[in-house]
């Protein structure tokens, strides 16, 4: 079996055999090659995995996006996906491989992050990716869909809300999701070839959708809501706001909406206020709560002095890296708001392996809640507090991007 890189002479072949690998047909795109998810593909960043007599048998590529780390820092992140291996040819390596492959090509390019959507979650923790980022559905009935009064702050609404359709917008919905993904911990980049060749999921696929965009008080569009209404139920595809007033009041748009039975609202963070916001906080059921981001670091110390810290202290890491057949153990010190980290021969306060660090990197994840489920090993009293307060960020991460 040999994996070998892609060119864009690749196209229709890597698409071909990654359909077949799902059990799918793809989609049609549009008479320029738009419209269809694969359309954003990166060719110079896919691989192949061939037989010996030149047959394709798995695939595997990555998008160059930006990754937001806590600090508002900016990483660049390889984006994994369409990864698949033919039914035919599972469980002979060939994932393995690819996998390998990639994280290596990963590594010659100079990111120390890639990331990925798990189709399942037992495929990817053995290859050193573990989940960073979470994501819910809540559904609000409409007839319950009355917002308590706020017993606190400025009550009076600012800006206001225009109805326009997605094609009407998008150089709207491009600039007001850049604004957002720079300080969200967690969002990724969407490149301007995503928007252009309107690949992927609404609002950037050419399916037909609403667009609530909220405008401040100086009438500067700063968050937007793109939504479907079918059988009375006004589904919300994605909400982005720079700041809680324009997601309060995207919030209220939506859930008044006329004609309407049930307002299902996805990728809502876990740490979201709606619920509390509702006058009837059961009002919003809660379902879908899984995870999203995938985060898997391939430079422990280069990854760690990138984000921003917002507590000093100094903790052992032992990190152990299985898949690589790599084992490194650091001296992490903040001060300030900075990192430096640092071999060392001092005894460990936490053990943990390579994908457990992916899922605390973002801080979205606990390191004491790990320790109960016994992923990471504490060597000290104290030591699983301190890591949560050390890792933890400014704010929840949260990624909407689909890839």
């Amino acid at each position: 079996m040999e994996i070998r890189p892609t060119s864009d002479q690749d196209l229709d072949v890597f698409v071909d055999t990654v359909h077949t690998a799902f059990g799918r047909f793809p989609e049609t795109p549009t008479e320029d090659g738009g419209g269809v998810w694969w359309a954003a593909l990166e060719m110079d960043r896919g691989l192949l995995a061939m037989t010996a007599d030149g047959r394709p048998v798995g695939t595997s590529a990555a998008y160059s996006f930006e990754l937001t780390l806590p600090g508002g820092i900016l990483a660049p992140a390889a984006g994994v996906t369409a990864v698949g291996v033919l039914p035919s040819h599972r469980r002979q390596g060939v994932l393995s491989a690819m996998m390998r492959h990639q994280l290596d090509d990963v590594r010659a390019r100079g990111e120390f992050v890639a990331v990925l959507l798990a189709s399942e979650a037992l495929i990817y923790r053995r290859f050193g990716y573990g989940p960073a980022t979470y994501t819910q559905r809540v559904t609000v009935p409409r007839n319950q869909a009355t917002f308590a009064v706020p017993r606190s702050g400025d009550t009076s609404a600012t800006g206001s809300v225009e109805v326009l359709r997605r094609t009407e917008c998008r150089e709207i919905l491009e600039e007001v999701y850049d604004r957002y993904r720079r300080a969200q911990p967690g969002a990724l980049s969407r490149p301007h070839r995503w928007w252009a060749s309107e690949a992927g999921h609404p609002p950037i696929s050419p399916a037909p959708r609403y667009v609530a965009v909220h405008r401040d008080a100086d009438g500067v569009p700063d968050g937007y809501a793109s939504y479907s209404l079918e059988s009375a139920t006004l589904t919300v595809d994605e909400t982005i706001a720079t700041d809680d007033a324009a997601s309060t009041a995207l919030a209220r748009y939506v859930l008044g909406h006329d004609l309407v039975r049930d307002v299902v609202v996805r990728h809502v963070p876990p740490d979201h206020p709606l619920r509390w916001q509702l006058a009837d906080f059961r009002a919003g059921e809660v379902s879908d709560d899984t995870d999203w981001l995938w985060v898997r670091l391939l430079d422990v110390p280069r990854a760690l002095t990138a984000r921003g810290w917002l507590t000093d202290g100094e903790l052992v890491l032992d990190v152990d890296d299985p898949f690589l057949g790599e084992h490194g153990r650091y001296l992490l010190t903040i001060r300030d708001g900075k990192a430096d980290c640092a071999p060392t021969d001092r005894e460990p306060d936490l053990s943990l392996d390579v994908s457990d660090l992916g899922s605390i990197y973002l801080g979205g994840t606990a390191p004491s809640k790990l320790v109960r489920a016994g992923h990471i090993r504490a060597h000290r009293s104290g030591a699983a507090a301190l890591a949560d307060d050390l890792f933890r960020g400014e704010r929840a991460p949260h990624c909407v991007h689909w890839f």
